[in-house]
């Protein structure tokens, strides 16, 4: 449909695919998504599934017409405030305690419900920013939405556990697709119900995990949500803080995140989105390793660890970058350098424009 309808993400100077590709990929791993969800997810009296599916809806929509006809940063945060009230109002799940963090318990209504605000808005933007190479947006949300889905089948919350693995295999499937070289794209489509499925997962994570009476309760459970969500969630926050640091609006487009420092480093995209995985993973196994020094004392290691990784990837980037210049001058004086050819099709985007 895309093919026939012409709805393709356009190569630019900030992208890295030279070709056209459609993208109503979210589409479909949303339909697969959505089905077995609804069929498996059981029937419970004061059930918050129904107000969850009418925000996945919501966010749906709005990455659907963003993806198709372009939509504003402004009404991007609206749609994406809608679909957090109906969980946080209607579905009841917010953030009420910091479970000693700073040593800070329950927290006050309204600091909870805007910190609840807060969390919903980076973590459904998070996946949307990361999404810049083939197969990592999806790759991530498989990851935590399978791990979230195995502790929540272990602690016997079927609806939670049904949503995780609903969503990882819908994308497991897709990445068949998205996988470099990527033949679709999943589009805000797909990158906005990431984000916004693994928001609801990882807060219920904190609100079982935290409680000591639970069937698997887990310490230090605030650093171990960030450890689990520190790719997506640490790379957004980094770029948005450096972004209004220089004066610039936090949803600008530039080349900072950490998917193209590793770009710039001469990774292709499979090897991209494996070391971003693979870091993702040792960070999750770590914080569950390291779950008895505390929220407070986790969390710092957890922020300083991705923040010394970011920066040795920084350097490394500086580095080469500083060197490409060098090469070029240390050729000899009698090379020819051969001649630069701008191949003209009739099949291009101009001659669609």
């Amino acid at each position: 449909m895309a093919d026939l309808k012409h709805l393709y993400d356009e190569p630019d100077e900030r992208k890295t695919h030279k070709q056209r590709i459609p993208t109503l990929g979210g589409i479909g791993f949303f339909s697969g998504f959505i089905i077995a969800a609804a069929v498996c997810v059981p029937t419970l009296q004061n059930s918050p599934f129904q107000y969850m599916m009418a925000a996945f809806f919501i966010i749906f929509m709005v990455g659907m017409k963003d993806d198709i006809v372009g939509l504003s940063p402004l009404k991007k945060l609206i749609g994406q405030l809608v679909a957090s009230f109906a969980i946080i109002y209607l579905g009841n799940l917010q953030i009420n305690s910091m479970y000693g963090f700073l040593g800070i318990t329950t927290l006050p209504a309204n600091i909870s419900l805007m910190l609840t605000y807060f969390y919903f808005i980076v973590v459904i933007n998070s996946f949307n920013l990361i999404d810049g190479v083939d197969g990592h947006a999806g790759s991530i949300g498989l990851l935590v939405s399978a791990i979230l889905g195995a502790y929540f089948l272990h602690v016997g919350e079927i609806t939670y556990a049904v949503l995780g693995f609903a969503l990882a295999g819908g994308l497991a499937s897709f990445l068949i697709y998205n996988i470099s070289p990527a033949r679709i794209f999943m589009g805000d489509t797909g990158s906005l119900l990431i984000g916004l499925v693994n928001a609801v997962l990882v807060l219920k994570f904190i609100e079982v995990a935290g409680n000591p009476a639970s069937k698997m309760p887990v310490g230090a459970t605030p650093a171990v949500a960030i450890a689990i969500l520190i790719v997506p969630l640490f790379d957004t926050l980094r770029v948005f803080a450096v972004r209004m640091l220089r004066g610039r609006s936090p949803f600008s487009a530039d080349r900072n995140h950490i998917h193209h420092y590793l770009l710039d480093l001469k990774l292709d995209h499979r090897q991209t989105t494996l070391v971003s995985v693979a870091v993702n993973t040792i960070f999750i196994a770590a914080a569950f390793m390291l779950q008895g020094l505390g929220s407070t004392v986790l969390t710092m290691l957890v922020v300083g660890a991705a923040t010394v990784f970011t920066g040795i990837l920084y350097m490394a980037r500086k580095r080469k970058q500083a060197l490409q210049p060098a090469v070029a001058i240390s050729q000899p004086a009698n090379s020819v350098a051969p001649p630069k050819i701008l191949r003209v099709t009739t099949e291009g985007v101009l001659q669609d424009k």
